[in-house]
């Protein structure tokens, strides 16, 4: 039973704007324990930084080493993880209410594997550069939704019909990444599968202002039609009673979630379960119907944060990729999932 409990706020003009009070305290815990990881994030390594102070050299008053810490070393590398989380937690939530189906994540539906054979292509056919890779995971990324969305295409998209087309373009997908790494000499090979763990290791401005001026588009562009994806819900047949152009809105959500799977992909590789993960435990702190597309980015940023943290600092000196990490706890999720869906009665 939703607990959902709504409140109107209206301004001169005869303008108002409706809040799900709950979801808005979610979307707000959630951001504060986004920037608190940031910030403990930064302050953390080799040369430990307290907090206050990590605070005030982004204000602009630390010192000349503080600065050069923070600056031009940590932040980067959180700000990559923030936009990364925050896309992949906003394109599943997207691809899930798109599809009707909570395992209708782009992990799933290969958009991730489609990015992964753009990079393989650059490293192990061309040896391109850091840049080439990315511009080749995107381009990948690209091509695998265009393919899936056109597959699944008979007098629209259905949502069971577009999980099925993804799950057998990914197995098709998998298996040319399996014969590109046979064709690759012994450095591209480690090369590939260092970038195919997922990793925010090395990330620095250059992977920042990409991955935010496409956030700063799609976001905007995904929220402004975020009731016509709500009103998809309750079918096709009543959206279009509502007045809702469906296609229009479908293939639109479609397009910014696949831009935002596959940029986020170019710039850390790709990261396992968050855009899977991130939707379902939104939904469950707001318990508010409908796509829960701010709660799910700002979940999505706060859980790659976190697994960054525990990639760096949860295993002695040995630091794991965070891919690594976020799939141990994406698989941990899913067998919590199984168990209570069972306990429930529901499979």
């Amino acid at each position: 039973m939703s607990t959902t409990r709504t409140r109107s706020l209206r301004a001169r003009g005869g303008l108002s704007v409706r809040f799900d009070v709950r979801a808005l305290v979610v979307v707000v815990l959630l951001m504060v324990a986004a920037l608190a990881a940031s910030v403990v994030l930064i302050g953390t390594g080799d040369f430990p930084i307290p907090a206050v102070d990590v605070l005030r050299t982004l204000a602009g008053d630390g010192n000349a080493g503080q600065e050069f810490i923070v600056n031009d070393l940590r932040l980067p590398r959180v700000l990559v993880g923030l936009l990364v989380g925050a896309s992949l937690g906003l394109g599943g939530a997207i691809f899930q209410s798109v599809s009707r189906n909570p395992l209708g994540s782009p992990d799933v539906l290969g958009l991730g594997q489609g990015a992964t054979a753009g990079a393989l292509i650059m490293i192990v056919l061309f040896s391109g550069t850091a840049n080439q890779v990315a511009l080749g995971a995107l381009v990948g990324g690209l091509v695998t939704g265009v393919a899936i969305y056109l597959l699944a295409w008979k007098r629209g998209v259905h949502g069971y019909r577009l999980v099925l087309v993804g799950i057998g373009v990914s197995a098709i997908v998998t298996a040319v990444n399996g014969y590109l790494l046979t064709k690759a000499d012994l450095v591209d090979a480690a090369r590939a599968v260092v970038w195919m763990t997922g990793s925010l290791n090395g990330r620095d401005w250059a992977q920042v202002w990409p991955l935010l001026a496409m956030c700063a588009v799609l976001v905007p562009l995904v929220l402004a039609n975020a009731r016509g994806l709500r009103m998809m819900e309750m079918g096709d047949d009543v959206s279009y009673a509502l007045g809702v152009r469906v296609e229009r809105v479908r293939l639109l959500m479609m397009l910014s979630a696949v831009l935002l799977t596959a940029g986020a992909t170019a710039a850390a590789g790709p990261v396992g379960f968050v855009a899977l993960t991130a939707p379902q435990l939104a939904r469950r702190l707001t318990r508010s119907p409908g796509p829960n597309l701010v709660p799910s980015m700002c979940m999505g940023a706060a859980l790659l944060i976190v697994a960054d943290w525990a990639s760096q600092r949860a295993f002695g000196a040995d630091q794991l990729p965070v891919g690594v990490v976020t799939g141990v706890l994406g698989g941990i999720y899913l067998l919590w999932l199984l168990v209570t869906e069972r306990k429930a009665g529901r499979i």
